[in-house]
């Protein structure tokens, strides 16, 4: 038992026989998934309280190394499986692991309609700027003029920002933070997951396999150091310009306010027709 003051260990979360993972030496997912496990044990969860929901993709695969609740569905469509879990069963906390594929370039409807639903799912996006199982092709986060696999002179499009397009569209809690800040993505995992409403954290992620291979940065220090240059705190956007910002990644928690998330609208929506049927 480690010494967080938790009944259930994050070790209970974690099969240990499937280990060593799959993913590339350099790959951020394997610290994304401890941070995790940690908010797990933090927030007093055991495996049977959680399900996990993950789609396709490298970070599809963390599915394998737990020991929880978990569904494995086609890409793009983690997120409606997690929503109709999530109102089938609602003292569950579930979380949709997503990739920038599964979360906005493939899912991105779905992620837009989840915000704007609020409902209570954790949307955890781990975004490693391209398509990494599947050879390093341009996703719609991957910023503009970086070489892919499929953008060798540099990808045309302009890159989605997943946290903004997510606050507009009214999820209650968002943040961004990256792998080279680790200890903020337990942090935010742990707000999330004690947060009434749709969440959505997302951590950028190193991928030297593909992405820092074709940008110059084909070692996991660089790719860090990369992420940690590029990334300005939230609270000093105001001081920059637009110039200043461009092709930054700001960090920190864009939204966290209370509101009626899809749950507490719809338990309204019962009451109201219970009374109904019973005055007939």
């Amino acid at each position: 038992m480690s010494k967080r003051s938790c009944e259930v260990s994050w070790k209970a979360f974690l099969r240990e026989e499937n280990l060593p993972h799959q993913w590339c030496p350099g790959c951020g997912y394997g610290v994304i998934l401890k941070s995790m496990l940690y908010a797990f044990e933090k927030g007093g969860l055991a495996p049977k309280d959680v399900v996990v929901v993950t789609g396709i993709g490298c970070w599809g695969k963390a599915d394998d190394y737990l020991y929880a609740n978990t569904v494995h569905v086609t890409h793009g469509r983690a997120l409606p499986v997690a929503t109709g879990i999530k109102v089938a069963n609602p003292s569950m906390k579930v979380i949709a692991l997503m990739g920038d594929g599964d979360s906005a370039t493939i899912g991105g409807n779905h992620l837009i309609h989840s915000s704007r639903r609020n409902i209570d799912v954790v949307a955890l996006v781990a975004n490693n700027l391209n398509y990494g199982m599947t050879g390093g092709q341009y996703s719609c986060t991957t910023p503009l003029y970086s070489r892919t696999s499929t953008s060798w002179y540099g990808d045309p499009e302009p890159a989605l920002d997943v946290c903004r397009i997510s606050e507009t569209a009214g999820a209650s809690f968002v943040a961004r933070t990256t792998v080279y800040h680790a200890t903020t993505i337990e942090k935010y995992i742990g707000m999330a997951l004690s947060h009434e409403g749709f969440s959505l954290v997302e951590v950028i992620s190193p991928c030297p396999t593909y992405f820092g291979r074709y940008n110059k940065l084909s070692k996991a220090p660089e790719m860090l150091k990369w992420l940690k240059e590029q990334s300005i705190p939230i609270e000093r956007v105001k001081d920059l310009s637009e110039e200043d910002l461009k092709e930054k990644f700001v960090t920190g928690v864009f939204v966290d306010k209370k509101g009626h998330s899809f749950l507490s609208r719809y338990r309204v929506i019962q009451s109201r027709a219970r009374n109904e049927l019973e005055s007939e």
